[in-house]
């Protein structure tokens, strides 16, 4: 019976945070492939306008993170993660697969350091599970089964 309530939470977690189309993308790929697995609270977001590497001009978002719990690999008390899209003065870019994050929201974060010590999240917006209240937002997932999953895999 135990093994059986485990296969079940492991095949409606794969279902439920699979990408839409594609191959599913579990909890246990993401906490193996990203550097770095936080729970935390957005204290504030900042956008800016950049120039991509082929020169394309778009929005990023500066999201400061503060640390609830450090799942893996980091053991600071707030970090900030870059993510596409945002706001800048009355031009507001929305990217189809990354979440807006907004102060005070919650967040289990999947990060990966790019190169020159820029945070972003791990396979882009799969890397972003919001929190409502103890759930995943819009599933009946606990937080604490999160967390067990990522510490699990990370030993």
């Amino acid at each position: 019976m135990k093994h059986a309530c485990a296969l079940l939470f492991v095949c409606l977690t794969a279902a439920t945070l699979s990408a839409s189309g594609g191959t599913p993308m579990t909890l246990e790929a993401r906490a193996k492939g990203a550097q770095v697995v936080v729970v935390a609270s957005v204290s504030d977001v900042q956008s800016r306008l950049v120039a991509n590497e082929s020169g394309d001009r778009l929005i990023v978002s500066q999201v400061t993170l503060n640390i609830e719990e450090s799942l893996k690999g980091n053991g600071r008390k707030q970090i900030t993660m870059q993510i596409e899209g945002g706001t800048v003065g009355d031009l507001t870019l929305r990217v189809s697969d990354m979440p807006a994050m907004a102060k005070g929201e919650r967040a289990v974060i999947f990060l990966d350091q790019m190169t020159g010590g820029v945070l972003v999240p791990h396979r882009r917006g799969l890397g972003v599970l919001k929190l409502t209240g103890s759930y995943l937002t819009g599933t009946d997932i606990p937080l604490t089964r999160v967390k067990d999953t990522v510490r699990q895999v990370t030993r």
